[in-house]
């Protein structure tokens, strides 16, 4: 029978002997992959030495290749230790005493051994201990120190593979320095302690393999197929459910009764039915596929690379210039797709709007509620027609549109989703490069689409902005004509009204001429306005401040109280157009008239205060407060007047100042009155 000792280090020297095949893969000729090789080939050695050693009968033969073992990762632990040092020359130096020292101990060692071999004798005792056991003692402690010092020295970003590389190695030198301190405390090696040494050394291989993965300094490079890894998992997975069965019929039949036999006989061939029927699943076999290929391989792709190709291809040329071709482009170039069609949504339906290299019809619309978008929107999935054609079970009997089954080379159909909305989506023609489409195909390619529908929504955002933008110019536009046409009107209608009563008096026909004909220029330029749809400053000119002024109080002497003028300076210009800044003033004079008493007072003010004209008009009204300023005064369309007012003189007036490049400040108290300051810059030229 065999013993326990040769299965332990048997054992223990197998996994071994699987770590040293694996680090003689990939890149050769780096130190610290040598020397770790060295160490991983003489622990194979002498774990298969002492278990042929045991076998025999002549176990403390190990020890003739235990110190070249210990040697060997002492030796390793000593190198990873001073490659932390930054000083190379001292590394080295301090390197090869080291190996010196531990060199010369493992020839002393050896030495004893083989003594005790030759000259028979049971142990050497100095002061009462076996020196032999102190001496394998001394070593495990070596080890330890070493290991923590490593762990103490090393960087933290390097410690994620190192804490693994310490865990291993510091199992193995425990280990053995609770064997050799049992040892010398009860004068003698525990043969329970000794069998089990191989195990220990086996439980620490699998540690010491993720810190090799971890450690690009190893460079490791072995490959598996991932046919072989999926039947080997999935048998894996049989032996051990069946082993699970197994144990479940054991104890249905035993306690089972007079039934046992029959319930255990039931329960095991409905487990196989269950077996045959999961692993017969396309679904399930779909999934582990995805499983180990997600989490056993590496990547298909270099993303960083495809992201920044994906990124330049939909971001070159201009926002709105052929971006829904650039996304088609965009998301074909990732897996070598030589053309594509783009479908938006459009109220209730997806029409085609764009194309790449790929004939399109425009009577190819789906509508919203169509089993295809509702399947994208849940599932969110990229539909691979080819793989729905083969297995329509994987799409729960998804029905296409029937012009996507006839439209030639269709590929992949993938959903453009923005907030868990169907924006649209692109179908995709079959690639020539592309034989094997899987998981990470598809999740790449369904991410890019999502990104892509962020730009096109960006899109079709800032072209509704601008046609909003549109509307409101025109609807701007609207309401300043409208406010100055009822500011004509009244002019019309107070020389209609006082008509009547002095329509005999010379001066009176000559001043309802000149307004007559004021306000049928006024209309002119109106017409011009509309005509050029624009509320842009029109042709600006030098205008001369208190003749504008002076103008535009004699207009408003009609209304009372009658406004009167303050100059304080004089030969003011100013660039701005004469009309518009005629009708501004105008608008705040009427808007002082209104809020004031006919006994009241309203006086315009010009004066100069450094490179700025300060126009006033002030009032002796009803005043407002601040609250009102803040939050009502430039509202458009919200006015005190009711009816009569269209709440837009203001907004308008300080609308126009601001392009001037002035400004606009209002002071007033409730009870008081209001004054409107206005501040432009005074041109230099004129």
């Amino acid at each position: 029978m065999i013993n326990t000792g040769v299965i332990s280090f048997a054992t223990g020297a197998i996994l071994f002997l699987v770590l040293t095949l694996v680090l003689f893969t990939g890149q050769q000729g780096r130190s610290r992959k040598n020397a770790l090789k060295f160490a991983s080939v003489t622990s194979t050695v002498w774990l298969a030495f002492t278990a042929l050693t045991i076998y025999y009968g002549t176990a403390f033969f190990s020890y003739l290749v235990e110190p070249v073992r210990s040697f060997s990762w002492l030796l390793f632990l000593g190198y990873v230790l001073v490659s932390s040092v930054t000083d190379k020359q001292v590394a080295d130096r301090r390197f090869r005493k080291a190996t010196l020292i531990t060199a010369s101990y493992t020839v002393l060692l050896t030495t004893m051994v083989l003594y005790r071999i030759f000259a028979g004798t049971a142990a050497i005792n100095i002061f009462g201990f076996d020196t032999l056991y102190a001496g394998f003692l001394l070593v495990a402690v070596v080890g330890l120190v070493l290991v923590e010092q490593i762990m103490r020295n090393s960087h933290i970003e390097s410690r994620r593979a190192v804490k693994y590389l310490c865990i291993g190695l510091g199992v193995i030198f425990a280990y053995d320095f609770y064997l050799y301190s049992n040892a010398l405390l009860f004068q003698g090696l525990d043969v329970g302690l000794w069998e089990a040494r191989g195990f220990v050394n086996a439980m620490a291989v699998p540690v010491l393999a993720i810190a090799i993965a971890r450690d690009p300094r190893l460079s490791l490079d072995i490959f598996v197929s991932r046919r072989m890894v999926f039947h080997t998992t999935a048998l894996l997975a049989t032996g051990l459910y069946l082993l699970a069965m197994g144990v479940g019929g054991y104890y249905i039949r035993r306690y089972g009764g007079e039934w046992g036999t029959v319930v255990q006989a039931i329960f095991l061939f409905g487990a196989g039915l269950v077996l045959m029927v999961l692993f017969f699943s396309g679904r399930i076999r779909a999934s582990m596929r995805v499983f180990i290929n997600k989490h056993f391989f590496h990547y298909k792709y270099d993303y960083r690379d495809e992201w920044l190709r994906f990124i330049e291809t939909l971001s070159s040329g201009q926002p709105d210039d052929r971006l829904r071709e650039r996304a088609i482009h965009s998301i074909a170039e990732i897996i070598d797709s030589p053309g594509g069609v783009l479908w938006m949504r459009q109220m209730n339906r997806f029409v085609p709007v764009a194309s790449w290299q790929m004939p399109v019809s425009s009577r190819d619309v789906v509508q919203r509620d169509h089993p295809l978008i509702q399947f994208m929107t849940a599932r969110e999935w990229l539909i691979d027609i080819d793989e729905w054609e083969r297995d329509p079970e994987l799409y729960n009997h998804l029905e296409l549109p029937d012009w996507l089954r006839r439209m030639p080379d269709a590929w992949l159909v993938v959903p453009l989703i923005v907030h868990d909305h169907m924006l649209g989506f692109i179908i995709l023609a079959h690639s020539p490069a592309q034989t094997h489409f899987n998981w990470e195909d598809s999740d790449l390619v369904k991410t890019a689409g999502r990104q892509v529908a962020v730009h096109l929504a960006q899109l079709e955002s800032s072209q509704a902005l601008a046609e909003a933008k549109q509307f409101e110019a025109r609807h701007q536009l609207t309401s300043y004509v409208m406010h100055d046409l009822k500011n004509l009107i009244a002019q019309l209608s107070l020389v209609v009204t006082n008509a009547s009563k002095h329509r005999h008096n010379p001066r009176f026909m000559d001043d309802a001429i000149t307004t007559v004909d004021n306000s049928v220029q006024k209309m002119n330029r109106l017409l011009n306005y509309l005509r050029s749809d624009s509320l842009q400053i029109q042709e600006t000119e030098t205008i001369e401040l208190c003749s504008v002024l002076r103008e535009v109080v004699q207009m408003m002497s009609s209304g009372k109280p009658v406004p009167t003028l303050d100059c304080q300076a004089q030969d003011i210009h100013i660039q701005a157009d004469r009309d518009r800044f005629s009708a501004i003033i105008g608008h705040l004079v009427r808007n002082a008239q209104d809020a004031s008493a006919e006994d009241g007072r309203v006086i315009v003010r010009l004066f100069k205060r450094n490179v700025h004209a300060t126009i006033e008009v002030q009032d002796s009204g009803c005043g407002m407060d601040s609250d009102f300023i803040k939050h009502r005064l430039f509202r458009p369309f919200d006015s005190t007047k009711g009816k009569a007012g269209m709440g837009i003189g203001v907004y308008e007036t300080r609308d126009y100042i601001y392009r001037l490049g002035g400004d606009l400040e209002v002071i007033s108290r409730v009870g008081e009155g209001t004054t409107f300051r206005i501040r432009v810059t005074i041109s230099d030229t004129h």
